[in-house]
């Protein structure tokens, strides 16, 4: 089975001599959730702009479920939805009709299309809206709305730039879940984002760009392994005693019943362990942290 994306050797140069990609070669399976996380400038836009034909490459190849770009463009074109992170829709337009004319550029009839846009709709919690001029939506709406569009000729591969950019954490776990859905029903999705802990709990596997190179390629559980240190904090049915008893790891009291801890190589359960023999018994633990973000920091060398 080829993969849903195989990249080799892209490169791209701009016409200001700006070298944007450099020999990039990346592969996303079929059926994957894959991040695609970089800083600003690092080429992320370029490679989608390339991968969705809306740019040239200077060099190197893009095959789509196993079609070269070169040879077999509109085919490639017809197997990706893109949802961009800018709104670039008509906001005088009814949402309905957006996403109607959409399915109108992949030759899809009115009568197809409209039942296409009914059953979105309602999975995007919008179908009562649909003869609401776009400009009337929230700023969550208006992404759903995004996303939508991006679905509306059936792709095989789903592409998001900064999907949840700008919108509220609860609107943002909806998306998720809808996007989890997806995937479950086997869709491949590749996702750019800035929210790093969106990349970790959503993504399996992840490459990290950086100045135009990929720097990094794993699945996401080898990537955090190597992140060797956690910053935990631990939650108390009880009052701790204070000052608290002297650990073999970093422990600080926060307040009479939560602490923050530094483990190094020691389990959670060891610690827990420990704590227990103090007489510490401890009723919820979190993470401190985002794992993914401080092996980002690392790996682009842009840690304080």
């Amino acid at each position: 089975m080829p993969n849903a994306l195989q990249i080799s050797k892209l490169t791209k140069t701009y016409a200001n001599n700006v070298q944007a990609l450099s020999q990039v070669d990346l592969s996303v399976e079929q059926g994957d959730f894959f991040a695609l996380l970089g800083s600003n400038g690092a080429g992320k836009t370029t490679m989608i702009g390339i991968i969705c034909s809306l740019l040239n490459k200077t060099f190197g190849s893009v095959s789509v479920m196993g079609l070269d770009q070169a040879t077999e463009l509109n085919q490639v074109k017809r197997m990706i939805g893109l949802m961009p992170q800018e709104f670039n829709f008509n906001p005088f337009e009814p949402i309905e009709e957006i996403l109607i004319n959409q399915a109108g550029y992949y030759g899809i009839d009115r009568h197809q299309a409209k039942a296409r846009a009914e059953l979105l709709l309602k999975r995007i919690e919008l179908w009562d809206k649909r003869t609401d001029m776009a400009k009337s939506l929230s700023g969550g709406m208006k992404r759903r709305l995004m996303l939508a569009r991006a679905l509306m000729h059936e792709p095989k591969i789903l592409i998001l730039d900064e999907p949840s950019a700008g919108v509220d954490v609860e609107i943002r776990r909806s998306m998720w879940d809808f996007l989890k859905e997806l995937n479950n029903e086997g869709m491949t999705i590749i996702l750019t984002t800035h929210y790093l802990e969106e990349a970790e709990s959503l993504c399996r596997n992840i490459a990290i760009l950086d100045k135009g190179q990929v720097i990094e390629q794993s699945s996401m559980k080898a990537l955090l392994a190597k992140v060797s240190q956690q910053v935990l904090i631990l939650e108390s049915g009880k009052s701790l005693p204070n000052p608290l008893p002297m650990l073999s790891f970093s422990v600080e009291r926060l307040d009479d019943h939560s602490m923050q801890v530094v483990l190094d190589k020691l389990s959670i359960s060891n610690a827990l362990e420990t704590l227990g023999k103090e007489g510490i018994e401890i009723e919820h633990v979190r993470s401190a942290q985002n794992r993914l973000e401080t092996l980002f920091l690392r790996l682009t060398s842009r840690e304080d």
